[in-house]
């Protein structure tokens, strides 16, 4: 198992700092510059940086590059969060979108789980908004990816 992301606020530094904890290996791409909304990524974090400063160009290889996505948001996806579920339908990719106003924390959970079983996601690639576009996403996503279950999928 293997956990990747974009490396920007929120959803997807939850998901790097879960794997540390949970000594998953992590990864994934991120634009030219290590950029995110709050500066360079801290060189902690095993990302690769892309030749383009684009964040859909890193959408994109983040998608190419995992088994699956997992989106999670408060409410409806919006901004790269929308783009995101439309590049993995795009490149025929499995995507799972939790929205955490509608799916309590143990629904979440068992179906991560689930989906992550049916699919075989081995590369899990770990999107939604930014911390300045949904206050509580990095909390509520770290919460939820140290209660799913991960050494079932080693």
């Amino acid at each position: 198992m293997k956990i990747i992301s974009g490396g920007q606020t929120g959803a997807d530094r939850a998901a790097l700092d879960a794997a540390i904890l949970l000594k998953i290996p992590h990864g994934g791409w991120l634009p030219k510059g290590r950029k995110t909304e709050d500066g360079p990524l801290p060189t902690r974090y095993r990302l690769r940086e892309l030749k383009s400063p684009n964040y859909q160009d890193r959408t994109a290889k983040n998608i190419l590059d995992s088994d699956g996505t997992l989106i999670i948001s408060f409410g409806p996806l919006t901004g790269g969060s929308a783009l995101t579920e439309s590049l993995a339908l795009r490149h025929d990719r499995p995507c799972l979108i939790i929205n955490l106003d509608e799916t309590s924390r143990d629904q979440a959970v068992r179906a991560i789980e689930t989906w992550l079983g049916r699919y075989n996601i081995e590369t899990l690639n770990v999107a939604g908004p930014r911390e300045s576009g949904a206050s509580g996403i990095y909390q509520a996503v770290l919460d939820l990816l140290l209660a799913v279950e991960w050494q079932k999928f080693s």
